[in-house]
């Protein structure tokens, strides 16, 4: 069997006498689409800092990428171990071109160690022909970030971390504050997540934006896993009213197919 992108293993979380996370078992495998929900406080973004390396578990806890355990990890260790987070609207710099938002910080040079902007700027058009759907000549790897939608900017973004072939893309809000019409155009660049063989966890409060580009679902509540479940074996229907139970009671409810 396939090996996890990432697992935790009894992963636990304490700000002084606040218990953040407790006891943690999460994994994601690539070529699928974990939805991370629950509440603000319910420890989802403490969770998430720790896959980065910006947190470091509570002493006991483990983690492990592509089967082997890291210790110790951290911020840059997890960028080379693949680990690519799109946050809401802030992910780009938008006074930056197109371009140079595709290649900050990993710049490409030629044989003599200058900036091969030619080849950023084709490499870049290709990406936003064939990956990003931009057809039209008024938008081009030289224009200005700020002038393009909000969905056009998370596509930019998660196309930047598939181009780089990030191995887990963490998604944290990506649809906060957008239109329908550009909420939609995030959901179909989520959904070429799997499709690339990569792993994703996708969080966010709207159920009706996750529900339908997810593989399987994962509620944490009050620092715990209330409950998972792939997402074939249950409806949105369903979900909504487990969702209710762990606002009321903090258990999910059996759901077929996966763990309650």
């Amino acid at each position: 069997m396939t090996e996890p992108t990432v697992r935790l293993v009894n992963v636990s979380k304490s700000f002084g006498e606040v218990k953040s996370l407790e006891n943690i078992n999460f994994e994601v495998y690539p070529g699928e689409v974990v939805g991370l929900l629950g509440d603000n406080g319910a420890g989802k973004s403490t969770l998430i800092k720790i896959i980065t390396g910006y947190h470091q578990p509570d002493p006991g806890g483990e983690i492990y990428f592509h089967g082997k355990k890291v210790d110790h990890l951290t911020v840059p260790k997890a960028r080379q171990l693949g680990v690519e987070t799109v946050y809401q609207e802030k992910a780009l710099a938008d006074d930056q071109s197109v371009w140079r938002n595709i290649f900050m910080g990993r710049e490409l040079a030629n044989r003599f160690g200058f900036l091969d902007i030619r080849k950023m700027r084709s490499v870049t058009q290709q990406m936003m022909t064939e990956h990003m759907g931009f057809t039209s000549k008024a938008v081009n790897p030289d224009t200005p970030v700020r002038t393009m939608s909000g969905g056009e900017r998370q596509g930019i973004a998660i196309t930047r971390a598939l181009h780089f072939e990030a191995e887990l893309i963490i998604l944290d809000e990506p649809t906060m504050a957008l239109s329908l019409s550009e909420t939609r155009k995030v959901l179909d660049f989520i959904a070429n997540i799997p499709k690339a063989g990569k792993a994703g966890i996708f969080i966010d409060h709207n159920i009706f934006h996750v529900y339908p580009v997810v593989d399987r679902i994962v509620v944490l509540d009050r620092g715990r896993i209330a409950g998972e479940f792939l997402k074939a074996s249950v409806t949105l229907e369903e979900l909504i009213d487990r969702l209710y139970l762990v606002a009321r009671t903090g258990k999910l409810g059996a759901a077929q197919g996966g763990v309650a």
